[in-house]
């Protein structure tokens, strides 16, 4: 049995003995008063033992000089003066007794309908609340084929306050591409007035955490209209027809509420390429994007609902989504550059409490390739640090700590490097920070460390002297050069290589491979062997095919080991010419752990002197 039913049934046994008691206690005589008969009243009276008397209907409360009280019961005809006479009393000895007369109260009368009456009551609402449940039972089922997108800019929502452009800091040209949109849900007669045709729906692409959502958001607050907002995962489900079903319902909801926006998030969970041989024709996913298709289609010339999607893999969607009268206008979402990271800082450090020293240019100068989320978890992260730590503001410090928190994790104060393991990886970033120093089209040294954070038990953290969208061959051959400059600095220093370096290998190798089979920066010239793109759904790798011969491919890893090994001789030759600088960054490290860019520069710049 049901839990929540038996938890009804106690409570109305309980409610049940509770009645009971009441009217146990309500009808049963006190039992600690002495009943005695009408002839012993008489005698008593006559012989003036009783001072007064009170009489409730039939019932008959007797009390002596002393106080203490006898009942009796007088008979129903004449009242009780006459009776007493008849029964041999005195008249003057009954009139100096205080006789009070009460009308009785017959709590019999009215009780024991109430006690037939209330079991009724409560049985109905026992099965009242039974057949509810039983109807919400049905409507869930029912239910389960509606689309759980979730309403923002409705009147029951009319008290929350509504996201902007001006909450939206960068992206300076998407908000641009999306005022058009605003002023068409605003005005649409002066657009249909000379014929034109709104884009039935936008597209924003964009890396994780850049703000397409939030985006997607201020469009609905600039044009004050309803905005549902839904995944692309909460249409599938594991039967067939419910997600397309969703859909329909979904369209039907932004049409009743139009001029609406409705925005699908991470639209690749169902917008995926169809026609890979897996799941069949009847395929749930396939069902979903054939009805998307369908009801973007079905939009009239003045329908006042636009769709905004947005997604992160805009090169596995269906070429059906991407047709004009679908998805007309794609809107190019970057990473934010230095000026945007700072008026994104300044926007989430409204609410903060933030001390004097703090300088948030600084901060958007040391997090190159952050995007907005990651800016708000840093900002979060320096208020939860300065909270610890008993500050009332929120502090330089704090903002600083945070960067490497959040790009490589806590610091691992459990984790202690033996003697030997702190001098190797104390040469190990003193290779990379050396080389970074040197080598041009490199990033600049900002900290060297061989204190344990995340996975690494020592890291080097470069700032950018300017932000770049283009690099040469000769700047990724200096990058690799310097990724090997812990492996070489080792090899140099103790004549053999530690684990340390593996995931500084991984890294090179996978830029060598970019520059072979992607950029065409190798002796195989321009051409472009990258076939990752067209991996679009489980089950690709079954048909997968090349793009290249396998002679091709022994000509590739060639290159790519010849890219590598260029770079590491180049990383030797510089750790070789400057072993002094390498020996004093090492040993400075090891008495330190940790070297900041001021100091960094003036041991660099001592060693050019001598």
């Amino acid at each position: 049995m049901n839990k929540k039913i038996l938890k009804k049934i106690l409570f109305v046994f309980l409610i049940f003995l509770t009645i009971s008691g009441v009217f146990a206690v309500v009808m049963t005589p006190n039992s600690e008063i002495e009943h005695i008969s009408l002839t012993k009243l008489s005698q008593e009276i006559n012989q003036e033992n009783i001072k007064e008397i009170k009489v409730t209907g039939e019932n008959v409360t007797a009390i002596y000089n002393d106080g203490n009280k006898v009942e009796t019961i007088k008979e129903p005809q004449g009242t009780f003066s006459e009776t007493m006479v008849n029964y041999g009393v005195e008249k003057s000895k009954l009139q100096k007794i205080e006789i009070t007369q009460e009308d009785q109260i017959n709590y019999q009368a009215w009780i024991t309908p109430i006690l037939l009456i209330l079991p009724l009551i409560f049985f109905g609402f026992f099965f009242y609340l039974m057949l509810k449940r039983a109807k919400m039972g049905a409507n869930k089922a029912m239910d389960f084929s509606k689309a759980k997108a979730k309403l923002f800019g409705a009147e029951k929502n009319k008290d929350e306050e509504d996201t902007t452009f001006n909450d939206v800091a960068g992206l300076k040209e998407p908000k641009n591409e999306l005022r058009e949109i605003v002023e068409f849900l605003k005005e649409p007669k002066k657009f249909l007035k000379m014929g034109a045709r709104i884009p039935t729906g936008v597209l924003l692409l964009g890396p994780p955490g850049v703000g397409k959502t939030l985006l997607a958001r201020a469009v609905a607050g600039e044009a004050e209209v309803p905005f549902f907002s839904i995944s692309g995962s909460e249409f599938v489900e594991m039967f067939v027809g419910v997600g397309a079903s969703r859909v329909r319902d979904l369209f039907k909801k932004a049409k009743e509420n139009s001029p609406s926006i409705l925005f699908i998030d991470e639209l690749d969970a169902v917008g995926r390429k169809r026609g890979t041989g897996i799941g069949g024709g009847h395929d749930e996913r396939e069902q979903t994007l054939n009805q998307i298709l369908t009801e973007m289609d079905g939009f009239e010339k003045d329908t006042k609902v636009i769709v905004i999607a947005a997604t992160n893999r805009g090169d596995v969607l269906d070429p059906a989504l991407l047709r004009p009268g679908r998805f007309d206008r794609k809107v190019n979402l970057d990473l934010p550059d230095i000026n945007d990271r700072e008026k994104i800082l300044e926007i989430h450090c409204r609410e903060k409490p933030l001390a004097n020293d703090v300088k948030l240019r600084e901060i958007a100068e040391r997090t190159p390739g952050f995007s907005g989320a990651d800016l708000a978890n840093l900002i979060n992260e320096a208020a939860i640090l300065a909270a610890r730590r008993e500050k009332e503001k929120v502090y330089q410090e704090e903002l600083l700590e945070s960067i490497e928190k959040v790009l490589l994790g806590p610091e691992r104060e459990s984790f202690l490097l033996s003697k030997e393991e702190k001098k190797v990886t104390a040469y190990h970033e003193s290779g990379h920070a050396l080389l970074a120093s040197i080598l041009p089209g490199t990033e600049a040294v900002r900290k060297v460390s061989i204190v344990s954070r995340g996975g690494a038990g020592g890291y080097t953290l470069k700032m950018p002297k300017e932000e770049r969208k283009l690099r040469k061959k000769s700047e990724f051959i200096n990058e690799i050069a310097t990724l090997l400059g812990g492996y070489c600095a080792e090899q140099i220093k103790f004549g053999e290589i530690t684990t340390g370096a593996s995931q500084d290998i991984d890294k090179a190798s996978h830029i060598a491979r970019k520059l072979v089979k992607k950029y065409g920066m190798s002796a195989l010239g321009p051409i472009s062997f990258n076939n990752d793109g067209d991996k679009v759904f489980l089950g690709d790798e079954l048909t997968e095919t090349k793009n290249y011969s396998e002679e091709v491919a022994a000509k590739i890893d060639k290159e790519i080991k010849k890219i590598v090994n260029k770079a590491k001789k180049k990383s030797n030759k510089l750790l070789k010419e400057n072993k002094e600088l390498l020996e004093d960054l090492a040993q400075t490290l090891i008495e330190k752990e940790t070297i900041e860019r001021e100091e960094f520069e003036e041991i660099i710049e001592k060693h050019k002197e001598e």
